[in-house]
């Protein structure tokens, strides 16, 4: 995943660019970087990695040596960016959010139709964003080719170009990353996060539409191609990508979670009787406390997440060490635990294996019983837009596997009957999964209820990874 911020101001804009970035902190733990414009200075640019120390560390020295009243900056999960290109448009800068499918195939038609070359990374990959410039540059235009890459790539891609003219900033064709606008006196941003702005003395402006593009200047904003009719914005963005305060498509992240562990509630009405409700910190939390308020069960704190000398940026890249990380992270109260019959949230269950390890934790310390409820229903696919799990292969997914235990030699099994909470095999998925990780009971989120808990249309939602509908 990753996360971008651009200002277009009449002043210098690197203490806004600074803080606007470094707000998207949750979103990628790997690269960062910012890039400004200048007008007599030009273009200036910094990158650092960040996967042992946070974005303000790594960049401090930046705010005091890069000025520009335009500027972008990235933080990323993987490729470094923001990339300066040099092309028969000009000099620009560019950064990029999303998942190409079908790099191979983009490479290999540019490499037979131009002389082209691409600079590897150091994992032998091509970096997306210099392949999205590539595209970029084999139409006459900036808008033409922003609008060839959006065809041309089989997955979602959301950019941003800065020129000397101003900043040019593109919504995936489906929407399924929001881009959102503020203004201040003398200065235009786009976002991400919606309310990585708001601090800053920004106050909204509007959304950007599924494949809308316009131009940030220090004057204004200028739509340049207006948005699509369709949209599939991502539903995981509720349920564990936001950042609290930030809100798509005038959708509260908090209020939606809320309504997420209301909806749990109310499926598990006098089915258990838990002592406590507690979330697995963070993005659990809120999903908890909607159940609690709506069961009149207390909510609690069993542990306490640790964070002060261990940011999220700080995490291997090796899965066994990753799980080991995460568990050193939680901190047990015993008091709160020994003697309960605790029910978890937790935002989802992808490999299984560091909830079973929290629950064997709970156990340890003393908990009765430990009831788990994902605030999602169980992932059947890999995430073909946003780069989600780390999964190499489905199979990591465990609910893929029990089904394959279910299914036997069978390679291409009926996936739509795991999909629907009504059907036996999806029952017996979920019995195995809960036995397998050791629950005392286990019941996850149904998706029509995980769509009205958000309030938009499920033809306006991407569910792909819960039911494989693109």
């Amino acid at each position: 995943m990753s996360g971008f911020f651009g200002v277009a101001a009449k002043e210098d804009c690197i203490f806004d660019l600074f803080f606007g970035t470094d707000y998207h902190s949750h979103l990628g733990t790997r690269r960062a970087g910012m890039a400004v414009y200048d007008n007599k200075e030009g273009f200036n640019r910094g990158i650092h990695n960040i996967e042992n120390a946070p974005f303000r560390t790594k960049f401090d020295k930046e705010v005091e040596r890069m000025h520009g009243h335009l500027g972008i900056g990235c933080i990323s999960d993987y490729e470094p960016q923001p990339l300066i290109i040099r092309s028969h448009h000009g000099t620009f800068s560019i950064m990029t959010v999303g998942k190409i499918n079908n790099t191979d195939e983009i490479v290999n038609k540019l490499l037979d139709t131009s002389p082209t070359h691409f600079l590897e990374m150091s994992g032998g990959d091509i970096n997306a964003t210099e392949l999205v410039a590539t595209i970029i540059n084999q139409r006459d235009n900036l808008i033409d080719g922003i609008r060839y890459a959006q065809e041309l790539i089989d997955g979602s891609m959301s950019i941003a170009v800065m020129t000397p003219k101003g900043i040019y900033a593109a919504r995936d064709r489906m929407g399924r990353t929001p881009i959102s606008l503020g203004q201040k006196e003398g200065a235009f941003c786009m976002a991400f996060e919606s309310f990585s702005y708001l601090n800053l003395g920004y106050t909204p402006l509007r959304e950007l539409g599924p494949g809308e593009i316009v131009i940030l200047t220090p004057e204004g904003v200028q739509t340049l191609v207006r948005p699509g009719s369709e949209m599939k914005i991502c539903t995981f963005l509720w349920v564990y990508y936001g950042y609290p305060s930030s809100s798509y498509e005038d959708i509260s992240v908090e209020k939606m979670r809320y309504n997420c562990g209301a909806a749990l509630a109310r499926r598990d009405a006098g089915s258990v009787k838990p002592d406590i409700v507690a979330g697995v910190p963070d993005s659990g939390t809120a999903h908890a406390i909607g159940y609690a308020n709506e069961s009149g069960i207390p909510y609690s704190r069993p542990f306490i997440k640790y964070t002060p000398t261990w940011p999220r940026s700080f995490m291997p890249t090796m899965q066994s060490r990753r799980n080991l990380i995460a568990r050193m992270k939680l901190i047990p109260v015993h008091d709160l635990i020994k003697g309960q019959s605790l029910l978890l949230i937790d935002d989802s269950i992808v490999r299984g294996t560091q909830l079973r390890e929290t629950t064997e934790f709970l156990y340890k310390s003393g908990a009765r019983e430990v009831h788990v409820r994902p605030a999602c229903p169980p992932l059947l696919f890999g995430c073909r837009y946003l780069n989600f799990s780390r999964s190499t292969s489905e199979m990591e997914l465990i609910t893929r596997r029990i089904i394959q235990e279910m299914e036997g030699d069978d390679k291409y099994p009926n996936l739509d009957v795991y999909a629907d909470p009504d059907s036996p095999q999806y029952h017996e998925m979920v019995d195995r999964i809960c036995r397998q990780l050791n629950f005392t009971s286990l019941r996850y989120h149904r998706l029509d209820d995980l769509i009205e808990s958000v309030g938009i249309g499920r033809d306006r939602l991407c569910t792909y990874c819960w039911d494989g509908r693109v």
